[in-house]
């Protein structure tokens, strides 16, 4: 019962979160059915629902879409990073280094990639990858992975990604949500997302 109302708290508090964050940042409708280039026009999506970019992202060369709040539901996609670029921007080189994608990085190191850059960027304490497999991602050989995390907020969420190296840069799409409620019920909404992702 205990643990029951601490969940509920700590629900209460993130869709708090949400609703203050969503209401801080201006964003733009991405409209369903429209075909729209993606992180710095790296990649094409068509949504299969109306979808919000929110005005801030993480790095350059990255952006981010959401439905109700960056806290509740975060769809980051990641357009073409360079060898020797991390993932997100580094806030201090010196004493918070990200790790950084490489011209030798393997595609089975993305998630161990990802991983290292949310235990840095996001102040993850645990961070546990759940499942990879093999899959396809911009019509291109890549990998799938599920993953969990609790960040500052101390909310555990579920993650899934796709992710491909192509002509030596990565790209890659990524959904989190906490794990009660949200993840299980709009995952399906970021695989369709991701199954409509094309290049040029």
């Amino acid at each position: 019962m205990t643990r029951k109302i601490s969940n509920f708290v700590v629900g209460a508090f993130a869709v708090a979160l949400a609703l203050a964050s969503s209401s801080a940042h201006a964003h733009k409708l991405r409209k369903q059915g429209e075909r729209v280039a993606v992180a710095k026009e790296a990649f094409f999506v068509t949504p299969t629902r109306d979808w919000n970019e929110l005005s801030i992202s993480a790095g350059k060369n990255d952006e981010n879409w959401s439905l109700d709040g960056r806290q509740l539901n975060d769809v980051t996609f990641f357009g073409g990073i360079p060898a020797g670029s991390p993932l997100v921007r580094e806030t201090s080189s010196k004493n918070d280094p990200l790790p950084k994608f490489g011209a030798n990085t393997l595609i089975v190191e993305v998630p161990e990639l990802l991983e290292g850059t949310y235990r840095t960027a996001k102040k993850s304490g645990s961070f546990q990858v759940l499942s990879t497999e093999p899959g396809t991602f911009l019509g291109h050989d890549g990998v799938i992975f599920t993953y969990q995390f609790s960040d500052e907020d101390s909310l555990t969420r579920k993650g899934e990604a796709r992710a491909a190296i192509i002509s030596g840069k990565l790209y890659m799409m990524t959904f989190d949500a906490p794990r009660l409620n949200y993840f299980d019920k709009l995952v399906g909404e970021f695989r369709a997302l991701a199954d409509s992702a094309g290049l040029k």
